[in-house]
């Protein structure tokens, strides 16, 4: 199979969706890969890199949008959605529920779009948004401790205080993937944590997990408003795979809250868990609102690309293998990847998506059959 990487043309966005690693076992499985010039730079990849390892450096990013399949990082922009055809598979993140511009884009192209936040796992797990979620769950806590500072209108308070001086307290809303790192962090830090979260299982592996480090409380909504107004920094870290966030922190909230205390919601790519939430960029990360500050970020992970970029591919690689030598018949063999596709051939294939848009939807396997 023929496969593109175009260089990521989003904002601030340096990470690559494939590296030289990555090349050199598609490659050795009789694959073809184009790659756009340069793609690679943001995470500290030459292209003499993709050379050798087998890789064909192409000028545009129209020669990569050519290939069989295209490999990415983050959804596609508006220019982007015109290169996508039928026929063709696109795999990379897409977060639709949200984006109901990109879906149309997506249905318009006819193209089969494979997102990896929903391809699941045998354990029930999201193995290819994981890797990123860890990235953003750990940098949730060093941008909460920027935002707190003075100069960048916080209200002036270190995450782990010092010695004779309270630390921060720190209310982490989601227990998954991003939660769990997040407190992960803040504890090493030395922060007041609690986490909040619906899974009575998932908080205590959460209690054995921290040893009584980090506090744990069952996210009622009585629990989750006394837990927001107490704190000083917020973590918004749930998950509906596929579906559009909930909006678990309301304006009216925000009054109650510390004067300057920060929101890092996380699940921006998923449209927020704050009402309060729009996206942000890491050029302008934060604002803002009733004297609370926001930051929300809709790529953080892409602020430390080099992690980033090779921690993607080591997840993503296994599936690409397949998808490369098996095309639409690796979606039919198996259902975790299965689990990933959203649009084929003009039709939704996610209910989460299509019911966040208000859309009808078609399930995977009685499209794949047709």
């Amino acid at each position: 199979m023929l496969i593109g990487v175009p260089k990521e043309i989003k904002t601030r966005e340096y990470r690559v969706a494939m590296t030289p690693a990555g090349v050199r076992q598609l490659v050795a499985h009789n694959h073809k890969v184009l790659v756009e010039r340069g793609a690679g730079e943001g995470s500290g990849i030459r292209d003499e890199q993709y050379v050798q390892a087998g890789a064909t450096i192409v000028a545009g990013a129209a020669d990569a949008w050519a290939a069989d399949m295209v490999v990415k990082v983050k959804e596609p922009q508006p220019t982007e959605w015109s290169q996508l055809r039928e026929d063709q598979i696109l795999f990379t993140y897409l977060h639709l529920a949200p984006d109901t511009a990109q879906t149309k884009g997506l249905l318009a192209s006819g193209c089969t779009a494979i997102a990896y936040e929903t391809v699941t796992d045998a354990h029930g797990g999201l193995p290819l948004l994981a890797p990123m979620s860890e990235v953003a769950g750990r940098l949730a806590i060093e941008a909460a401790g920027a935002a707190l500072r003075k100069s960048a209108d916080g209200m002036g308070k270190l995450i782990g205080g010092v010695p004779g001086v309270a630390p921060s307290r720190i209310a982490v809303i989601g227990g998954g993937v991003v939660g769990t790192h997040a407190a992960r962090m803040a504890a090493g830090l030395g922060a007041d944590i609690v986490i909040l979260d619906r899974s009575l299982p998932r908080l205590r592996v959460l209690d054995e997990m921290f040893l009584g480090r980090v506090r744990t409380r069952y996210a009622t909504l009585e629990a989750i408003e006394e837990e927001v107004i107490g704190a000083d920094v917020v973590i918004g870290a749930v998950l509906v795979p596929g579906a559009s966030a909930p909006k678990l922190v309301s304006r009216a909230q925000l009054a109650r809250m510390k004067r300057r205390a920060v929101l890092v919601d996380v699940a921006i790519d998923q449209g927020g868990c704050f009402e309060t939430s729009r996206p942000t960029t890491h050029q302008a990360p934060t604002y803002l609102v009733d004297e609370i500050v926001h930051y929300c970020v809709a790529n953080m992970p892409g602020a430390v690309p080099v992690t980033s970029s090779h921690a993607l591919n080591n997840a993503t690689l296994p599936f690409g293998l397949a998808l490369a030598g098996k095309g639409i018949r690796a979606l039919v063999e198996d259902p975790h990847l299965r689990a990933g596709l959203n649009v084929h051939r003009g039709q939704i294939t996610n209910r989460a998506v299509a019911d966040s848009q208000n859309l009808p939807a078609e399930t995977p396997e009685k499209i794949l059959a047709a």
